[in-house]
């Protein structure tokens, strides 16, 4: 049985895995398995990400360039742009974005294109698993069909399954070996060999009874998020009308030792994840005719953040008898979340559209990002990149407003409110004692 030949392999870690996208997820899965003394090889359009790899460098901060050097130095990890090395795989992880079209519609094209590759190049004895972000269906609808056009047959010449990513960037508490790992197969055959696989680099494996679930379950993870931050934005739109303090009504509740989870609110929603894996439920709802109100709502409330933070500027300004036109507007932070340097779909990319559309003044400062291309970023904005600038003491004395959009945890905060005449938190990063002490007028969202 090919599951047995493929299972032998892996437990013998004579199995070469193999890993298609370096990203957030690719590169640190494929060097935790050459860490357990797997041969990975990651496979990657990008010429650059390849030679640093090769040459033992790092390019994602969840994984340290020692981690890359050791494994490489090893013989045991190496990146290629060459995809006929697919057919050296004995598993073929397939890590590649999914994006949403401008209507808001899955773009499954990296998953077909890397798909394409590996049908180019099947061969007996292969274990192929999706990790992408995708519909429920995506695996057995579009992946399987694609594999048997080779003539080799699911069960007796390769398997097939689904087993969704899980990352949490710049969270040192949990990495790829402690993060459970749900694993759905099309068959039980490819259940079984894709769970035993990740099982050698996981600690916690949950299997399921097939890719639609894994995938289903992928999505409702996100949703969850989505829906929760969605219900805290809304309050805290509710909680400023009021004038009552969110961060502090969110506290209260949280104290409840059952049926409340704290979610909390913020200039908007970033990332890989939240922004976009609920449109791919929703839109897979529609094709069953089942409208999704919910993601619809959520999506709505958190997609107006952006337009609710320069709203908050333009209070502010307007209560110092300032004009938007012509203020200088300081954003601390651009990044998608704390300590981290990813600005995928990050909300500080919309408030910066907004801000510059009602003639402000913009700058930011973010240690972790040290220029901002619009053309890249999917705004409004074009022409010259935007540099992060020196958070000096005369960059934040000139600025008319200081806008906390992400709270990285190097920031002096004490120093920003001692200095800026007004600063408009959205992530509640000044505490008590911050605003006690502050000489700046505090607004919060």
């Amino acid at each position: 049985m090919i599951k047995n030949e493929i299972i032998d392999l892996i437990k013998d870690k004579r199995a070469h895995v193999g890993v298609i996208g370096l990203g957030y997820v690719g590169l640190p899965l494929a060097t935790e398995f050459a860490s357990k003394g797997f041969r990975a090889t990651g496979f990657e359009v990008d010429e650059k990400k390849v030679e640093q790899i090769n040459s033992g460098q790092s390019y994602i901060g969840d994984v340290s360039t020692r981690q890359v050097k050791a494994s490489v130095d090893a013989g045991r990890l190496r990146a290629t742009i060459d995809f006929d090395h697919l057919k050296e795989c004995d598993a073929i992880i397939i890590c590649v974005p999914t994006p949403l079209r401008k209507t808001k519609e899955p773009d499954v094209s990296f998953i077909l294109a890397a798909a394409e590759q590996i049908q180019q190049r099947l061969r007996r004895g292969q274990l192929i698993i999706l990790e992408s972000t995708t519909y429920p269906g995506t695996t057995d609808e579009v992946l399987w069909p694609m594999l048997s056009e080779t003539g080799l047959k699911l069960d007796e010449d390769f398997l097939l399954a689904f087993s969704p990513e899980r990352v949490d960037p710049g969270n040192p508490e949990f990495q790829t070996h402690n993060i459970p790992k749900v694993v759905g197969g099309v068959t039980d055959d490819s259940t079984e060999t894709a769970a035993y696989l990740y099982s050698q680099i996981v600690n916690d494996v949950h299997a399921v009874t097939s890719a639609r679930v894994a995938e289903a379950a992928k999505l409702l993870e996100n949703t969850f998020r989505a829906v929760n931050i969605g219900m805290a934005n809304e309050m805290a739109r509710l909680c400023y009308a009021l004038n009552i303090d969110t961060w502090e009504v969110i506290r209260a509740a949280a104290t409840k030792p059952f049926g409340f989870m704290p979610f909390y609110p913020g200039p908007g929603i970033g990332g890989h994840c939240i922004p976009l894996d609920p449109h791919y439920l929703s839109w897979k709802a529609r094709q069953h005719g089942f409208d999704s109100r919910f993601i619809s709502l959520a999506e709505e409330v958190n997609s107006r953040m952006p337009e609710h933070v320069v709203q908050l500027v333009a209070d502010g300004l307007n209560d110092d008898r300032k004009a938007m036109k012509g203020a200088r507007v300081l954003l601390l932070g651009v990044a998608y979340k704390k300590d981290i340097d990813d600005v995928r779909e990050s909300p500080a990319l919309s408030i910066i559209d907004r801000l510059r559309s009602k003639g402000c003044e913009v700058r930011y400062h973010d240690p972790f990002i040290s220029e901002l291309r619009f053309d890249d970023a999917h705004t409004e904005s074009s022409g010259d990149p935007l540099a992060s600038v020196e958070l000096s003491d005369e960059e934040i004395r000139g600025s008319d407003c200081v806008v906390i959009v992400t709270n990285h945890s190097g920031v002096d905060y004490q120093r920003v409110v001692n200095l800026a005449p007004l600063v408009v938190d959205t992530r509640n990063a000044l505490n008590g004692e911050v605003r006690k002490g502050s000489a700046a007028r505090i607004i919060r969202l």
